[in-house]
């Protein structure tokens, strides 16, 4: 294999993790976990002064401080703040990346699935859709410059009670 064949699969391979870099900062730090600190993965993933073109949903393009604000309330504190106010918990799934690489700039598209428990436990809302990103490659590696969300479809399901999957199984979790 051809040295720049090489470079272009460690690429690819650095990028596609570093995608995941995105759910995972959102994960580690639920709303009320005391810990807040999104910037923590996202540093890894993103420049400092990256964009954040929100504007198929909220008309609007952050700075990458103002976003983790967004998510986490002023001073990345959590809690009921940012995305607390109305979400408990979540988990963002961020699918795998299609990335062309152009020297040392690149663009990805990523589906993403991102679930978010209503804080009043009346429902589960679904937030589905596409990042496109450029790259950039720096001294610490790959990092998003430009994010755009294109949201697919953003719905809340009311919440029901688990249904039994085995007979004589509990259909609701028990505290351990």
């Amino acid at each position: 294999m051809t040295d720049d064949r090489m470079q272009y699969l460690l690429d690819r391979i650095e990028i596609q993790d570093k995608v995941a870099l995105y759910g995972l900062g959102q994960d580690l730090h639920q709303a009320d976990s005391g810990d807040g600190n999104v910037l923590a993965q996202w540093k890894d993933l993103f420049t400092a002064d990256a964009k954040i073109d929100a504007t198929d949903g909220l008309d609007t393009v952050f700075g990458l401080d103002d976003y983790a604000a967004l998510m986490r309330g002023e001073n990345l504190l959590g809690g009921t703040q940012g995305l607390g106010h109305s979400f408990d918990a979540w988990q963002h799934i961020e699918g795998h990346a299609t990335v062309t690489i152009d020297g040392d700039t690149a663009h990805s598209i990523t589906p993403h699935l991102h679930t978010h428990s209503n804080r009043d436990g009346s429902s589960n809302t679904f937030a589905v859709g596409y990042w496109h990103d450029d790259w950039i490659r720096t001294s610490e590696g790959w990092r998003i410059f430009y994010r755009r969300v294109q949201n697919m479809y953003f719905h809340t399901f009311p919440r029901v009670a688990n249904p039994q999957i085995l007979p004589g199984a509990k259909s609701e979790p028990t505290a351990s």
